[in-house]
């Protein structure tokens, strides 16, 4: 099933790894590989991306960065080919995504002379900013019939698909509701009224897909190969103003 039917498409800035992304799937379709060793696979090279980062080797650091966003990409696409939805996918792929963040935020941290609190409210920056791009867009899918593993609220423990253990599901909800709860909190506290919007319009979504994860860490690689390193922790933070901006956009708006 596709993540958003084709009349509801837009052009999500983020999602650039998706073309390389379905090559992937569709070349493992038919193996015994399944959407969680691609999950694994991306937080390996999200490792290797922070290993080259702390050592300097800022070509390889983007690389890597780049090729985690495509794999990131392709759990997903993978579990769609193979008509596999997962929960314990979903889960796994998000807490894996804010724990990298954290560590690639550490990384650029060290090598840089950044204060450490920018550093942090820079990552809680981050970090709601994809939130509120993954509030809008599972808005959009919910409403238009698109991929529905991901829930608009989440609030209680999913039942388990076929194929899954429901103990893996309550543990990794669990941790996606430790380290994502407050995000969500703060981003439907800001905008409670967005699902019951008639639409969001593709322009304000594609704006707000600089939220999108792949394009904030396209963003990273490029500022490391420019050796602009020391204005990626501030950037990031400042760029989070730019959520009340979206989100005042919508409320007027829309």
């Amino acid at each position: 099933m596709s993540k958003l039917p084709k009349a509801h498409k837009f052009l999500d800035l983020s999602d650039y790894g998706r073309p390389i992304a379905k090559v992937i799937a569709n070349a493992l379709k038919n193996t015994a590989f399944t959407s969680i060793h691609v999950t694994v696979s991306f937080i390996i090279s999200g490792l290797i991306a922070i290993y080259s980062i702390i050592q300097g080797f800022y070509w390889a650091a983007a690389f890597f960065l780049i090729l985690k966003s495509i794999l990131d990409a392709a759990d997903g696409e993978l579990a769609r080919v193979k008509q596999k939805p997962s929960y314990t996918g979903r889960y796994l792929d998000s807490v894996a995504d804010i724990l990298l963040n954290a560590l690639i935020f550490l990384a650029i941290w060290y090598i840089t002379d950044t204060s450490i609190w920018i550093c942090l409210f820079a990552f809680l920056g981050l970090q709601l900013q994809g939130t509120l791009f993954n509030y809008y867009y599972v808005i959009l899918r919910n409403k238009f019939d698109g991929d529905t593993t991901s829930r608009i609220f989440e609030n209680t423990t999913p039942s388990a698909l076929i194929g899954e253990k429901q103990q893996h599901v309550n543990i990794l909800f669990g941790l996606y509701k430790l380290f994502y709860g407050s995000f969500d909190k703060t981003i439907y506290a800001l905008d409670s009224k967005a699902n019951k919007a008639n639409t969001i319009p593709n322009w304000l979504m594609t704006s707000v897909s600089t939220f999108g994860l792949g394009f904030q860490l396209l963003l990273i690689a490029v500022m490391l190969v420019l050796d602009l390193k020391n204005f990626i922790l501030p950037f990031f933070l400042i760029y989070t103003l730019m959520v009340f901006v979206f989100i005042g956009i919508r409320k007027w708006f829309y």
